[in-house]
């Protein structure tokens, strides 16, 4: 069992794009296995390769007795119903704000074998999705908040007591938010 450091708001492969997985080998099978590790550990929900600081497109979830890898995820949504719920992530501890989603997503991508996998979600399932796709896109779920949200979200941030010194960065998101307001 491999638990690896999870990187924290303020480290830039946060939000720095990942590159797609060309190789599925032994190496990319042990940072598989690094993220279940970590994860279990942690007891979160979902963690992507950026968050212990590699580079790839590969994220890990645990979500309601469904487990698994996904590889080069793309995503697809069925309809437009949103769901707003409370959302954290484990390189933000202890902060959970209400974020908006999609409420059904298509997960699309491949197994660390290379082999084709889609996944069917909704609620929970389907926010761990985007938010670990997010990750790969280095789009943090604080990027997909209403103003006020944001505020809070920041204001935490600077409170948090791992938080690292300077203001926190958020940049605008690369994907189409929901209106929070209709």
């Amino acid at each position: 069992m491999t638990v690896l450091p999870i990187r924290l708001f303020g480290d830039p492969v946060l939000t720095t794009p990942a590159d797609p997985v060309v190789t599925f080998d032994a190496e990319l099978r042990r940072l598989v296995r690094d993220l279940h590790d970590t994860l279990y550990d942690e007891q979160g929900s979902g963690l992507a390769a950026p968050q212990l600081g590699v580079g790839l497109r590969v994220f890990a979830f645990h979500v309601e007795g469904v487990e698994g890898t996904l590889v080069n995820p793309v995503l697809d949504f069925p309809d437009d119903e949103e769901q707003d719920g409370p959302e954290g992530c484990l390189s933000m501890p202890g902060i959970y704000i209400d974020t908006i989603r999609r409420q059904n997503v298509v997960a699309r991508g491949f197994t660390e074998h290379g082999d084709p996998l889609q996944i069917v979600g909704s609620g929970y399932l389907a926010r761990c999705l985007q938010h670990e796709t997010d990750h790969l896109d280095g789009v943090l779920f604080i990027d997909r908040m209403d103003t006020p949200r944001r505020r809070a979200a920041l204001r935490a941030l600077r409170e948090a007591p791992w938080a690292q010194d300077g203001a926190p960065r958020v940049k605008i998101s690369p994907h189409a938010a929901p209106n929070p307001f209709r």
